[in-house]
């Protein structure tokens, strides 16, 4: 839709002709102490030119440097060919696909993407799509609460190891429904869920358990026996995946005896690149009873009367559009330009790639843990088996130890101070969280290597000086 300028004139016309004085007159049923007070943390608007300039110079602070973040978006390699077909005009300006006799190449890519995640999740159907995991999970709470005849209360149990960032979106969302999340506490040696503290949860039933493979820290959950542990005390069980993963881990649908009944996650490790944050999307399956209680729209494959292949949209909550507050979701779109990026990186790389990919961020993470746990100050701080990720305990803030490694173009990981400042024992706020993906090669790793050591030198020097009180 083109921007269409109003001046002044213009509005004061199209006032007049409606019998208003001002634009504030338009809103007077809403009562003042409802209304937003301004936008006062908005900074003044730019021209053009100034925010043409201000967007570049903040993507130049991101190009150049070695990144060993991960904490739920990762840095992948993507194949040139992924976004050269994304960006033709075919799927660039390509519309919702509500009539299907014009979207047919829309409609099957989608129908690919969908089966694409059937394959990764081993369960019955997908959706396309969601904004993004965070909201992935809190749509599979709702879901989970809707369909679970069994539950006797409207709460629903997370792992302490999910994203920070899915828990409190899935919190924003869902407690306007009168829906109480219960956070499970995870274990301080290993870093992952205790089997044994979930018989704590038997006094009720829960909705769902929603737990998270690998976990915030990287690690691999006892996902059988948490999976047929729901099943036991009628809860659902919510999957958080990593797709990618996936190409190597025991699928959702596979976990336990009867696998697990939902599967959310975020799509970006599936050829959408970093992008200084986004936009991502997420991704739903779930097993065939909950199907109609799953948000967003699913693409279907069929045969029309000439016998040729076509594609439409097979299920839809259609009520989504007119029903408001009482409808099943309001996901009414999905990040259709990333499914497309998406689809075509897994037609790409195939399940052979995938699984080769996976299989490198293993082992470069592990490279990096053996090398960066060498250097005095520096220890690993679980020891459970991991994906791609791992907390590092350093005899040094976290916060200091990144500011330093940033000034050599390194971004060091993640400081877990701030969503898990009980960890690091006694010095809290000195656990980092890394990463290494297939990206980061044997020279990478030296690099991080050697300069974690001048830092860590460095802060020891600093640190001991008379004026600085000693240790920190």
């Amino acid at each position: 839709m083109p921007f269409i300028p109003h001046s002044q004139t213009d509005i004061e016309q199209m006032l007049s002709a409606i019998g208003v004085s001002s634009i504030e007159d338009l809103f007077d049923e809403i009562p003042a102490n409802i209304r937003a007070e301004g936008l006062a943390k908005v900074p003044t608007a730019l021209t053009e030119m100034d925010l043409g300039r201000m967007m570049s110079e903040r993507a130049k602070l991101d190009a150049g440097n070695l990144c060993f973040i991960g904490a739920g978006a990762y840095e992948h390699h993507i194949p040139a060919a992924v976004w050269d077909i994304t960006m033709r005009g075919e799927f660039l300006t390509a519309y919702t696909p509500y009539q299907a006799e014009a979207s047919q190449g829309t409609l099957q890519l989608v129908y690919e993407f969908q089966s694409n995640i059937v394959n990764l999740t081993q369960l019955f159907a997908a959706n396309a799509s969601l904004y993004d995991g965070a909201s992935g999970v809190a749509e599979a709470v709702l879901m989970a609460v809707r369909s679970n005849r069994k539950a006797k209360t409207r709460k629903v149990l997370i792992a302490g190891t999910v994203h920070p960032r899915y828990r409190e979106t899935t919190k924003s969302i869902v407690q306007s429904q009168n829906i109480e999340l219960i956070e499970i506490p995870y274990d301080a040696k290993t870093g992952v869920l205790d089997v044994a503290i979930m018989s704590q949860y038997e006094d009720e039933t829960y909705a769902a358990l929603v737990i998270q493979q690998p976990d915030f820290f990287g690690h691999l959950e006892q996902v059988d026996a948490l999976t047929d542990w729901a099943h036991a005390n009628n809860s659902l069980l919510i999957a958080a995946v990593n797709p990618l993963a996936l190409a190597l881990l025991k699928p959702p649908g596979e976990w336990g005896e009867t696998g697990a009944d939902i599967a959310v996650g975020d799509g970006q490790p599936l050829g959408v690149p970093l992008a200084s944050g986004g936009p991502y999307y997420g991704f739903m399956a779930c097993t065939k009873p909950l199907i109609r209680q799953m948000p967003g729209r699913i693409i279907g494959k069929t045969i029309d009367l000439d016998g040729k292949t076509g594609y439409t949209l097979t299920l839809q909550a259609r009520e989504q559009h007119i029903r408001r507050a009482k409808a099943t979701s309001n996901i009414c779109t999905n990040q259709g330009l990333a499914v497309t990026a998406s689809t075509i990186h897994m037609a790409i790389l195939g399940a052979v790639g995938l699984e080769s990919v996976a299989a490198n961020c293993v082992a470069n993470t592990e490279k990096l843990v053996q090398k960066l746990s060498s250097i005095d100050g520096v220890e690993l701080l679980f020891e459970s088996p991991r994906f791609h990720e791992a907390a590092l305990k350093l005899n040094h803030p976290a916060e200091l130890v990144i500011e330093e490694l940033a000034k050599r173009n390194i971004l060091g990981g993640y400081n877990l101070k701030k969503d898990f400042p009980e960890l690091g024992e006694p010095n809290l706020g000195n656990v980092l969280l890394v990463c290494a993906t297939e990206m980061r090669n044997d020279s990478d790793i030296e690099v991080y290597y050697q300069a974690l050591l001048e830092v860590m030198s460095l802060l020891d020097a600093t640190s001991t000086l008379p004026d600085s009180g000693g240790k920190r």
